[in-house]
């Protein structure tokens, strides 16, 4: 039951991104589809955390030591891309448009928000 509280808070997180952020579109027809598209880009972005930010904190740990830990904001930006591209490849109405004002402050927006959320939400596992 934790992952599904996971997954709509993270679904919630990018739909207040899409709303405050400029350059982050979320393009379906009706409310159905756009809570499908939302929870599609949940799952894929939960997948590319899960899969490739150890990876990358483990590849790249030099780094965030020696930029006090800025680099992840790049990291999390690159990663919120790459879900924005496989959202394409698989015809998902989710977009972003650049990368430093769209894909690093939405990033940064899901990351606070979904934090927020996390804190305020029990998850089942308390």
């Amino acid at each position: 039951m934790g992952i599904l509280i996971r997954l709509a808070i993270t679904a919630v997180s990018l739909w207040i991104a899409t709303l405050v952020i400029d350059g982050i579109d979320l393009t379906a027809d009706s409310a159905a589809g756009k809570v499908g598209t939302l929870l599609a880009v949940a799952v894929i972005f939960g997948l590319i955390n899960a899969i490739l930010r150890p990876i990358i904190k483990m590849l790249g740990c030099g780094l965030y030591v020696l930029t006090l830990g800025l680099i992840a904001l790049v990291v999390n930006g690159l990663l919120f891309m790459l879900t924005s591209w496989i959202a394409g490849e698989l015809d998902l109405g989710f977009h972003v448009d650049a990368f430093w004002p769209s894909a690093v402050l939405g990033a940064l927006l899901v990351g606070v928000v979904s934090w927020l959320l996390n804190m305020v939400v029990p998850d089942g596992d308390d």
